[in-house]
């Protein structure tokens, strides 16, 4: 393999990009920006000044350039599935931001296509790279809790700004699909991938077209449960806790700790209270880490093939069965505004 830097080119300036990954490309001594592509020339520019590399005006320019061995995407989440293709296509190994895709048959036909050309597509779902969560599953599989009963999951931030990309339904903006997916992913993390969605509810504003968050109710196949709640007009709440036979394990920020922060996991039995202090780390840089290591060593990651078609898939359902629930007045498609 390789040991020259990864020549990464970044299709889209959105504001993830500039707050966290670019920085992290940027400072990874792996990693080399070659290209920044906008359709604002005047925007790519800027980036560029920024964090170097080339300036690009669109998206497919930037695809074309023999200097970009891998792509990074930050663009709205409707707008994933048809870019990672065309990347793919042109021979890119590519990091998504999350969610990869919108439904699982776009997922699972971005990995089948990823596959098939033997290139790279990891979900930039930089939580799960984080320590935390493997002290939370060693802590767990060594009996700390007993057998796991019940998993709660929730993630919630104040409203932004009328502009927030989150508020356009026309590139797959809304609760469920930018927030929940977080919730959902700790489900599958901690309770496989055989899942059922009991129930599900999603609070849609009619007026801006997109859901503003929700609730859903899952089971598993031994009986354990997960409640999972998510939102974007909601005081800040970034925690989940596994409830088991002998114990409870919490973790206080779960899923967008600072760099600079030092975790806490709590574990609480019937006799004692346990917290344990892990030190800062930077889960961006640990999903451009696993994207290198992916790419030049072929170093299996969390964040691709059937973990990515799992979360699709669940997503689908959590939606679906919300649609499923009348209203007094009108069917929730209707309500909704999803297709019959």
């Amino acid at each position: 393999m390789s040991t020259e830097r990864l020549r990464v080119g970044v299709i889209g300036c959105a504001a993830i990009a500039a707050r966290r990954m670019l920085p992290a490309l940027v400072d990874s001594p792996d990693v080399e920006v070659t290209a920044i592509a906008s359709r604002d020339p005047a925007k790519a520019r800027r980036f560029a000044e920024r964090f170097g590399g080339a300036a690009v005006e669109g998206y497919e320019r930037l695809l074309e350039r023999p200097d970009v061995d891998a792509v990074y995407v930050p663009l709205p989440a409707l707008m994933h599935a048809d870019w990672i293709e065309r990347a793919l296509r042109a021979g890119k190994h590519v990091l998504s931001e999350k969610p990869l895709a919108t439904t699982r048959k776009d997922a699972e036909d971005l990995v089948a296509l990823a596959a098939a050309r033997d290139l790279v597509l990891l979900e930039s779902f930089m939580f799960l790279t984080h320590g935390q969560h493997q002290v939370v599953r060693d802590k767990v599989a060594q009996g700390a809790i007993g057998t796991l009963r019940h998993l709660t999951a929730e993630f919630a931030f104040p409203a932004k700004s009328s502009d927030d990309i989150r508020y356009r339904p026309d590139v797959g903006g809304g609760a469920l699909t930018d927030i929940g997916v977080y919730p959902i992913r700790t489900a599958l993390m901690y309770l496989g991938s055989d899942l059922e969605v009991v129930g599900s509810w999603l609070h849609f504003d009619q007026d801006r077209g997109v859901d503003l968050g929700g609730s859903a109710l899952i089971g598993a196949p031994d009986g354990a449960t997960a409640h999972l709640s998510f939102g974007m007009e909601h005081s800040y709440r970034s925690q989940y806790a596994l409830w088991g036979s002998h114990g409870r394990i919490s973790v206080g920020w779960a899923y967008t700790p600072p760099p600079t922060h030092s975790t806490v996991i709590r574990i609480e039995q019937q006799d004692r209270v346990e917290e344990i202090t892990l030190p800062p780390e930077d889960q961006f840089a640990n999903v451009v880490s696993a994207f290198v290591a992916r790419v030049r060593h072929a170093v299996p990651s969390g964040l691709e093939g059937e973990s990515v078609v799992g979360q699709a898939d669940l997503v689908d359902r959590v939606r679906a069965q919300a649609l499923l629930r009348p209203s007094p007045t009108r069917t929730r498609t209707e309500t909704l505004g999803y297709p019959s």
